[in-house]
């Protein structure tokens, strides 16, 4: 399978666009993170795909949320879609619940899921540990963390997903989406689209900036963790200058210098600089130049786009992602219709 992807070209007709899905939660703060390792590619890949984003509401719900806070990050997030670039002309924006599709067919795949494919997620096992404070002990560990990937897997397999922009940490999630595909295909005949996902090299691992040995968290106790997309100037400065280096002075791009990587992956991808021309640029020089200059570029970024998230109302982003549950709702309709014939429902 190829993770790495350069285009959405339908490989078999050569011509046809080809389609994919992806989308965010509405729950902590989303950052920098998010949006290097997953929006971006969207913003890129829209222009050659058919392009279908969502605000996974339902996900979000897997721990307990206020229902308040959950409406205004809905909202929210739908806003960083639009300020980071998606095009209402060549993509379709929703929100999750919107399309009840989405539940029945999870419901349909949990039916052919196994309780040992999800126990192996590494993100269950992550999520029940910091849920329970015991990884030893799950009784107290909501059902939907354990079986969310199923839901992930129904959300891409009613649209005949073929290509899914995510971070390396949802790989595993892909393989599950493939792997009940191909399940229920075997079963049932051809009903679903087997997904490709879609990662580039740089975006794939934006590391925390107090650790670089765990992803960058939406959730991460410590807000030195993550650069918020609403984080201020100051905020920015204030953690990029405590973020964690390694040993040594050099600005060098090295696999034994991970936390410097990430630093240099986050400039290059703001900067659209290749990594080795940082390093160059930086040779003789030292950290606090190099973070200085860090915390501008990504202030550079965080101005315009906060600008532009500003400048939308509440009411006209309600209303764009109203006309894009109408739009796709026939879709997932199509396919759920499909697969209710398929399993034997009557219709």
């Amino acid at each position: 399978m190829a993770f790495i992807s350069n285009r959405c070209q339908n490989s078999t007709t050569g011509m046809s666009k080809q389609r994919i899905f992806s989308g965010v939660a509405p729950s902590g703060n989303i950052h920098i993170g998010n949006y290097l390792g997953a929006i971006k590619n969207w913003v890129k890949l829209q222009d050659e795909c058919d392009s279908i984003f969502c605000v996974v509401d339902m996900h979000a719900i897997t721990l307990p949320r206020d229902p308040e806070e959950l409406r205004k990050k809905t909202i929210e997030v739908a806003k960083i879609y639009l300020a980071s670039g998606i095009d209402l002309e060549k993509s379709t924006l929703f929100i999750q619940s919107h399309i009840p599709e989405h539940a029945e067919l999870s419901w349909i795949l949990n039916t052919i899921a196994r309780t040992g494919e999800m126990s192996r997620m590494t993100q269950f096992k992550d999520k029940a540990e910091l849920h329970s404070g015991n990884s030893s002990t799950m009784e107290s560990v909501p059902l939907g963390i354990f079986n969310y990937p199923v839901l992930m897997a129904a959300d891409i397999l009613l649209y005949d997903t073929q290509v899914v922009p995510v971070g390396k940490d949802q790989l595993q999630h892909i393989e599950i989406t493939r792997t009940l595909a191909n399940r229920f295909n075997k079963r049932f005949g051809n009903t679903f689209i087997v997904p490709e996902p879609y990662i580039t090299k740089e975006g794939a691992n934006i590391m925390g900036l107090d650790d670089p040995t765990k992803k960058m968290s939406k959730s991460a106790k410590s807000d030195y963790n993550y650069i918020a997309l609403n984080d201020s100037e100051e905020d920015v400065r204030r953690k990029i200058k405590k973020a964690v280096t390694d040993s040594g002075s050099e600005i060098v791009y090295r696999d034994d210098k991970p936390a410097l990587m990430n630093l240099i992956n986050i400039y290059s991808l703001l900067s659209d600089k290749p990594a080795k021309e940082i390093e160059k640029q930086y040779k003789g020089k030292g950290y606090a130049e190099f973070k200085t200059d860090l915390a501008e570029v990504i202030i550079k970024f965080m101005n315009p786009f906060q600008e532009k998230m500003n400048d939308l109302s509440d009411e006209k982003v309600l209303e764009i992602l109203r006309e894009g549950a109408e739009k796709v709702r026939p879709i997932a309709k199509n396919k759920l219709d499909e697969v209710k014939k398929k399993i034997g429902f009557v219709l």
